[in-house]
């Protein structure tokens, strides 16, 4: 596993991100799903983020990304659900007679985290610290 520093910290944080489309709305298409990837990656440059991985389908995407421990992750996905929103309905008019009430993305989304041990081991590690 790569390790990731800063000035005061070693760290491995990576997330698995789904967005869904409101109403699950069947509007991304490999041209939209390549302009929602830009907009997350430019977006995410202010708060530390890098993709690592991105897929879609026509009313979801999903997305692995690396994040550093002062990364402000759902300050980052409103933000960009915001921006993405608008700039989408902006650039691709024709999307908004698919929607519904100018709304694109759901208001829930699904973060998880990824990768290291499972939880079990960290568990018995943990519990086992002190012991010889």
């Amino acid at each position: 596993m790569k390790l990731y520093n800063n000035n005061h910290s070693v760290f491995a944080l990576h997330y698995h991100l789904i967005l869904v489309v409101k109403y699950r709305r069947k509007v991304i298409n490999d041209t939209i799903s390549k302009r929602l990837r830009e907009m997350f990656e430019n977006i995410g440059r202010e708060y530390k983020i890098t993709i690592e991985e991105w897929n879609h389908d026509n009313d979801h995407v999903h997305v692995l990304f690396r994040a550093e421990p002062k990364s402000e992750l759902t300050h980052f996905i409103n933000s960009y659900k915001s921006a993405s929103s608008r700039l989408v309905k902006k650039e691709h008019p024709e999307i908004r007679k698919k929607l519904w009430e100018e709304m694109f993305w759901s208001r829930s989304f699904c973060l998880m985290t990824t990768g290291g041990a499972p939880l079990e081991i960290i568990q018995k590690y943990i519990e086992h610290q002190g012991e010889k």
